[in-house]
């Protein structure tokens, strides 16, 4: 079934042209490389009409007349072509800076547009294809850009400057392009429709191949606990079999290119040779010049006009052909391009106010009438409904199923995502009335997955505020009880965390991400489900000395009971639905899916 093009899909020139925003500096570098690749190009085809005229003095009779006139062409010949190399070498210099340039830019544009993404943005866009984008496809680009300023701009020159000095030197026998050009131009065109298609079904396999290697990567642990290396082995061949077969595929119909270049040049210098070599044979005549010495003259084609034909058409195939890897390259980055072009339009979900609020006066929140759902097209809500009142200083507990939108609950205060309907606020006032940063820096938030970053354990810990002292991190670090191992380590607070925190336990990276967010100082703390890894005295003295902290809200979310009975509120979640809320005591009396989860926990001990 034929693909009917989205009226919302951009053009290709408009996604360039966008693209192309990202050169910026690097603008100079570019016009350079045009600059330099004309003047090659001119310099190339003015070389064979002094090389024609060289070899026409070099059939004179008279030696002296030759050997000077010999001098100076080749004295000619020796300035053009170091010319042409002196523009040849600085247009790749400055094509190469350009190019790299425009590449940098763009991985930059690229990084800082995903850190104005919400989470909805990112839910967006897997993973593996961002890093494609950011990699492979800006790669891809880039060499497209390159043989824009480069190739794009010498062929064509190439082309009508070759055909224009053919003309000037022999009209009579450059009707033979008139063959060979439209031979190529047609083979070429035929390749590149069949080309162009099976290019860019091999890109969109990339993300796949990517994907499968961050998964094997991040799930090490689980696929050498169930023995499954072959499988994944299997299943990354599997792969990257599969986007071989598509290159080879594509490339096996580009490599048509040169046969067929070798076709049509081989074709076009035996027309020269046989209509050439004709000419000069029938219309070469001896004469005697002004000295009274015979030389041969030719009335319609000389000898060195034909060498410099052959080369003028050779220079013209050539041309053609460059512009045929030109076609396929732009092809080839076309939807790297428009991937690219996706990220980079991509509105974040989060509106921003004109003249946001930057001052968090405490830490009261409310829900009010509460509504969200991810997919907006979703029938059912995600978190449905939900009234909620809390004062500055207390501590919040929630518990409920898995998928009952714990996690939902409190992202809609850190505003990763905005409310379907209803409102948050956030001392008095709508978040969305802040400025994000403000808002963020004022909550310290430990999400599920726990995440280091390679580093010590100070500069981790720093991340929650690059000014805090010595004593404000040592202090953090007491309260989230991980003190007592930091002190175990050879270095203590400068001891090396590799990435993820691959070298501490989950216990231990559930601790430092804790310290990380009390550093912050924040009006409002969020542990989510942040101390599943903590046994159960450890548990307990992280929530006393929690406890002890004066005018923070603090959210816990905890599969646990026990971890739940000293907080001042407990919401109860099931399905999206915020079914009871009260102190433990009385939802022990009053909610029976609290009861459900309390007395399941709590078996052995009730039987007793």
């Amino acid at each position: 079934m034929k693909k009917v093009k989205s009226k919302n899909e951009p053009s290709l020139f408009k996604v360039f042209r966008y693209l192309f925003h990202s050169v910026r500096e690097f603008k100079l570098s570019a016009i350079l490389t045009v600059i330099f690749i004309a003047g090659e190009s001119i310099l190339e085809c003015i070389i064979p009409f002094v090389m024609s005229k060289l070899l026409d003095v070099m059939s004179k009779t008279d030696s002296n007349v030759v050997m000077q006139e010999v001098i100076i062409f080749a004295s000619i010949l020796i300035v053009l072509a170091c010319l042409s190399l002196t523009c040849g070498i600085l247009a790749g210099k400055f094509a190469a800076t350009a190019s790299s340039g425009f590449a940098k830019n763009l991985r930059q544009d690229l990084f800082y547009k995903l850190q104005t993404y919400s989470f909805e943005n990112i839910d967006k866009f897997q993973v593996s294809s961002l890093v494609t984008r950011q990699t492979t496809d800006v790669s891809n680009v880039q060499m497209a850009y390159m043989m824009l300023i480069r190739t794009a701009i010498r062929s064509p020159l190439m082309l009508i400057f070759s055909i224009v000095m053919s003309i000037i030197q022999c009209p009579k026998i450059s009707w033979i392009f008139c063959i060979t050009i439209p031979v190529l131009t047609a083979g070429l065109i035929v390749i590149i429709s069949n080309a162009s298609p099976l290019f860019q079904k091999v890109f969109k396999k990339y993300d796949k191949l990517n994907e499968s290697i961050e998964e094997n990567v991040r799930g090490m642990r689980v696929v050498k606990t169930y023995t499954r290396e072959e499988f994944e082995k299997d299943k990354f061949k599997t792969a990257a079999w599969d986007m071989q077969k598509g290159f080879i595929k594509a490339e096996r119909v580009v490599t048509l290119n040169n046969p067929l270049m070798q076709f049509s040049m081989y074709l076009s210098m035996l027309l020269f040779l046989f209509v050439g070599s004709t000419l000069i044979l029938d219309t070469a005549i001896t004469v005697r010049n002004p000295e009274g010495i015979l030389e041969i003259k030719y009335i319609d084609l000389s000898v060195g006009q034909l060498s410099s034909l052959i080369t003028y058409s050779a220079q013209v195939l050539s041309s053609l052909m460059m512009l045929s890897m030109v076609l396929v390259m732009i092809t080839m980055s076309t939807a790297s391009a428009k991937r690219i072009y996706e990220v980079l339009v991509e509105n974040p979900t989060l509106d921003m106010a004109a003249k946001p609020l930057t001052e968090i006066k405490n830490g009261d929140i409310d829900f009010n009438n509460v509504s969200f759902k991810y997919d907006k097209k979703a029938e059912k809500y995600s978190l449905n409904n939900v009234n909620l009142h809390i004062k500055s200083g207390q501590t919040i507990g929630i518990i409920g199923g898995t998928g009952s939108a714990k996690s939902t609950l409190v992202n809609l205060i850190s505003r990763f995502y905005d409310t379907t309907e209803g409102e948050v606020l956030v001392a008095g006032q709508n978040v969305k009335n802040y400025d994000i940063h403000a808002l963020r820096n004022s909550i310290g938030m430990v999400l599920q997955k726990n995440v280091l970053f390679s580093g010590t354990i100070k500069s981790n810990l720093l991340w929650g505020n690059k000014e805090a002292t010595d004593e404000e991190i040592k202090k953090a670090a007491h309260i989230a009880q991980a003190d007592s191992f930091i002190d175990i380590f050879p270095d203590g607070y400068n001891s090396r965390i590799e990435q993820g925190g691959s070298n501490v336990s989950g216990g231990q990276k559930q601790r430092l991400t804790i310290a990380r967010a009390l550093v912050k100082n924040p009006e409002i703390l969020i542990l989510d489900d942040s101390s599943s890894a903590l046994d159960f005295k450890t548990d307990k003295d992280l929530r006393m000395k929690l406890k002890e902290i004066e005018n923070m809200t603090i959210f816990l979310i905890s599969q646990r009971t026990s971890s739940l009975t000293n907080c001042d509120k407990i919401l109860v979640l099931d399905h999206g639905e915020l079914v009871a809320q009260g102190t433990h005591e009385e939802l022990l009396k009053n909610c029976k899916l609290y009861q459900d989860i309390h007395y399941c926990q709590f078996e052995r001990e009730e039987t007793k």
